[in-house]
């Protein structure tokens, strides 16, 4: 039989099953189970970006901020949109902004934020 080098099973990451292993994994850490779609925002962040605070905030506080659309700045200088679902002690839960795939589910780390803040 003619061994056709073109053929599906060639083209097969090692591992892969029947079944979708991106859809099947759990997404943030285990403690926060799957993606919480029902409190997914339904409308994009406001068409703005906030100024930076002139203060260093870190994420103290950002509990107040849940459910909320919140301008996040990092410390490594990127800032961007996001919508906290779950907050722990050491990872923040929720969805990032896309202009391209809108929201997305996200976990941050705290010690990663420079700043804050909150928007209705």
């Amino acid at each position: 039989m003619y061994n056709n080098p073109f053929r599906e099973d060639n083209f097969r990451r090692p591992g892969w099953g029947d079944y979708d292993d991106f859809e099947t994994t759990s997404f943030g850490p285990t403690h926060f189970g799957p993606p919480p779609v029902g409190q997914m925002p339904m409308s994009t962040p406001p068409g703005f970006s906030p100024p930076i605070p002139a203060w260093r905030v870190g994420s103290s506080g950002i509990r107040s901020c849940l459910f909320r659309n919140t301008y996040i700045w990092m410390n490594t200088g990127r800032s961007f949109w996001f919508f906290p679902t779950a907050i722990g002690r050491e990872i923040i839960a929720g969805f990032r902004w896309s202009r391209r795939y809108g929201w997305y589910f996200r976990t941050i780390s705290r010690n990663q934020i420079r700043s804050y803040e909150c928007f209705r």
